[in-house]
Order: structure tokens, then C-alpha cells, then sequence
């Protein structure tokens, strides 16, 4: 019998982007949480067929559904998620809102300023002292807490640890002056759920890698 949940994700990319492909968030916020799910592999040719569009707008990925819901981003399917599991979030109004102000935090707070700094150098001039500085609020508040709220592990931290997975990949020196946002970034990525989800990912890149070319080819 399948599963009741669906994400998309992508057949193949290129190596450079294999890892980071943003289906990665939902696998992870659904292994957490313990919840089934099947992956709906496309390629580039379906991501503009009409049917797709009609599920993700924008031709990306993830897109996700249940037998409830059907929706894009993989920030808003998390917070799905997260609603629906205390593995990520508390349950009570108040903890609920916390756990959406972080994930929102690390997309629209971090996550631009770092994207721009790691794909567009010729920006860094310009980008690096807000990064830096968004970087540095974020130690403070952490300080030497466990994670973003605390003792326990939420939504927030899934998203902003593989944002700060994303600066820290060939960009160690950026996150450098502060061993506080390292140690967070490697206890968050040391779950075994974050394993998993990224296996089950990385697997499906293995499983339809084009054959090697021959040394006469």
C-alpha cells in the first residue's frame, strides 16, 4: 500500500547540487516526525508539464500532499509537518508560533543573504557585513543553548541548520568566528533523521546515474 504522503523531488542533478536539493528539508522534517512517505521523482521535462505546474506553480521542488493538503515550499510543508507532530514543535499556540517565527527567521532573515554570498561573488563585498551580522545576532541569541528554544529540537532548527549547512559547505571561514553556530549546525546534522533523509536522497541520484562513459568513448 503506498503512502498517504508525497514529495516531490528530482531524478537527477548535477553533482555540485547533490545533497542539497530542498526535498532534503521535508525527508528530514518527516523522519523526525516518523511519518511514511513516498517519493514522486520528475524530471526537468515534467517539472513544466501542466500537471506539475498545477501542483508546484514555479516548476520546483519539493512539492508536497496528504490526504489533507496539497502545497509548495518546502518551508511551508515543514510547518505542516511540524503542526502535525510533537516531534517538531510544541503543540500549545504560543510553542507553534515560536516554532514558525524561527523557520521563518531562517528563510527570510539568513537564508537570501547567504545565497547571495555563496552564488553570486561578485556580491560579497557587499553582502558579507549583513551576513556577518545576521550571523552574529544569531550566536548571541543561541548562546550556549542546545538548540534555538532550548533542550528540545524543533522546525526552526531543521531550517536554519541546513541553511548554516549551505554557508559552511566550501565556505567554512564565514561561520568561523563563532564555534557556537558550529557546534549547533553539527549537533543538528548528527540526528539520525537528517542521516536518513539524506540516504534516502542521495540514493535516488546512485540509482539513476548515467552508465560511466568508456576510457574510448
Amino acid at each position: 500500500m503506498s503512502a498517504n504522503i508525497q514529495v516531490s523531488a528530482y531524478r537527477m542533478v548535477p553533482p555540485f547540487a547533490q545533497g542539497f536539493v530542498r526535498d532534503l528539508r521535508v525527508r528530514w522534517a518527516l523522519e523526525e516526525a516518523g511519518l511514511p512517505y513516498e517519493a514522486v521523482l520528475i524530471d526537468h521535462q515534467a517539472r513544466n508539464a501542466p500537471a506539475y505546474r498545477q501542483w508546484q506553480p514555479f516548476g520546483q521542488v519539493p512539492a508536497y500532499r496528504d490526504k489533507d493538503v496539497e502545497l509548495f515550499e518546502s518551508g511551508a510543508a515543514v510547518l505542516h509537518i511540524a503542526r502535525k507532530s510533537a516531534a517538531l514543535s510544541p503543540q500549545d499556540e504560543a510553542g507553534l508560533a515560536r516554532t514558525t517565527a524561527w523557520v521563518i527567521a531562517a528563510l527570510n532573515s539568513i537564508e537570501p543573504w547567504s545565497l547571495t554570498y555563496v552564488h553570486l561573488k561578485d556580491a560579497r563585498p557587499h553582502v558579507a557585513p549583513v551576513l556577518k551580522a545576521r550571523l552574529g545576532q544569531l550566536s548571541d541569541w543561541l548562546g550556549d543553548k542546545e538548540y534555538l528554544e532550548g533542550g528540545r529540537f524543533c522546525a526552526g532548527d531543521l531550517i536554519m541548520a541546513t541553511v548554516l549547512r549551505e554557508i559552511a559547505h566550501g565556505n567554512a571561514d564565514v561561520t568561523a568566528p563563532w564555534p557556537n553556530l558550529n557546534a549547533y549546525r553539527e549537533r543538528c546534522l548528527a540526528r539520525p533523521a537528517f542521516g536518513r533523509a539524506l540516504e534516502a536522497q542521495l540514493k535516488v541520484f546512485r540509482d539513476n546515474a548515467p552508465p560511466a562513459q568508456t576510457a574510448n568513448a
